[in-house]
């Protein structure tokens, strides 16, 4: 591309030439007339065109592991100069001063974005530019889940490979004084969403932009509850939230899981609820809930301590803050699975105990009786 540009000016100064001019029939006029000048004008532009997009720049094969394409990375704020040294060092046929006629020229100098592009081989640098300007790069993405505990989605991170992992193996309190959080654990401290970002961006920015996010949701959530729930802090609604989330089978159903525990801590009953037992005997958890584990005392044992569990026990979803801020206006403080995914809520222990025999003891009998 650099010799382009030479043949290019090369070629301004033959234009130039009054013999070349004659050459080509142009008279040239004594006071040197307009005619002859835009003629010039208007062929260098040409040439200087032609050759940002007809010369190609892009080694014609690929740098990617089973792929077509060539990779190369461009540094947040770099300048025109900065960009040029790093797609020549990364093998792509440019300099400061070619890619700077060529980037004005298109007028998008300073629309060049950051990121990681798949380039075409052989592309040449007018086309490179311009998709370099669209910002048409590579994007990665990480789904949090709602309902995610902090384990796995510490596992689903530190396994993302267009991440750079400099939280993998950190303790949770590392991790939070990393991200400048003081809270008793890292538990449901992060947003559920879908983060983008570019390809060898850190872990860490995925867990601060989740984090504030939770930050911003749970401060709006708490600036609009109402006075009579009985939370005395936004930490205590990021567990009940957290609650609910892992209880609520059915959307429809949440803000009726919600007074269930509202009412609850309001009569000075203990939760009873099975996902923070299961949440105390951690990974380990191996799916089936014995009566032996409802009987062992651990701050997540819901039905031997009245109030909440010390911290989150997943990560609460925008619904589950709301629904806690703005319970169902009900007298239930009991429900018990119907078996489709949704629940049934109880006012008093008789009834309760008539519905779980109903949803839940016939069904296991059922079960039973199928197996056999």
């Amino acid at each position: 591309m650099a010799f382009s540009v030479l043949i290019v000016m090369s070629f301004y100064h033959s234009l130039m030439s009054r013999k070349f001019q004659e050459s080509l029939f142009i008279k040239p006029l004594k006071d040197g007339g307009w005619k002859s000048y835009a003629l010039i004008f208007i062929s260098l532009v040409l040439l200087l065109y032609a050759a940002i997009f007809l010369w190609p720049v892009v080694p014609a094969t690929s740098n990617v592991d089973k792929g077509s394409a060539y990779k190369v990375k461009i540094t947040p704020q770099s300048g025109l100069s900065a960009i040029a040294g790093q797609l020549s060092e990364q093998g792509v046929s440019t300099n400061v001063v070619t890619l700077q006629v060529a980037a004005r020229a298109l007028l998008i100098s300073s629309k060049l974005k950051p990121g990681t592009y798949l380039l075409a081989p052989r592309a040449s640098l007018g086309n490179i530019l311009q998709q370099i300007a669209r910002g048409d790069r590579v994007r990665e993405s990480v789904s949090i889940i709602p309902g995610m505990t902090i384990w796995q989605l510490r596992s689903l991170i530190d396994q993302h490979p267009a991440l750079i992992h400099q939280t993998k193996g950190m303790s949770s309190k590392e991790l939070l004084m990393t991200l400048g959080l003081n809270y008793p654990g890292d538990e449901g401290l992060f947003y559920p969403d879908t983060y983008i970002f570019d390809p060898d961006d850190s872990d860490t920015s995925i867990y601060r932009r989740a984090s504030q996010a939770m930050q911003k949701q749970l401060s709006a959530a708490w600036d609009q509850r109402d006075s009579a729930i009985p939370l005395k802090t936004p930490y205590e609604l990021l567990i009940l939230a957290s609650i609910v989330e892992k209880e609520t089978g059915r959307s429809s159903d949440r803000s009726l899981v919600s007074a269930v525990f509202v009412n609850r801590l309001n009569l000075k009953m203990p939760l009873q609820t099975d996902p923070t037992i299961i949440y105390g005997i951690g990974p380990k958890f191996d799916g089936n809930l014995r009566k032996a584990d409802l009987r062992t005392d651990s701050p997540y044992n819901t039905y031997m301590n009245k109030g909440l569990p010390p911290t989150p026990i997943a990560m609460p979803s925008k619904e589950s803050l709301l629904a806690v801020i703005y319970p169902a206006k009900s007298d239930a403080v009991y429900f018990v699975a119907r078996g489709d995914g949704t629940s049934h809520f109880s006012k008093t222990y008789k009834e309760h105990e008539s519905a779980v025999d109903q949803f839940q003891r016939k069904r296991n009998s059922s079960n039973q009786s199928k197996s056999q």
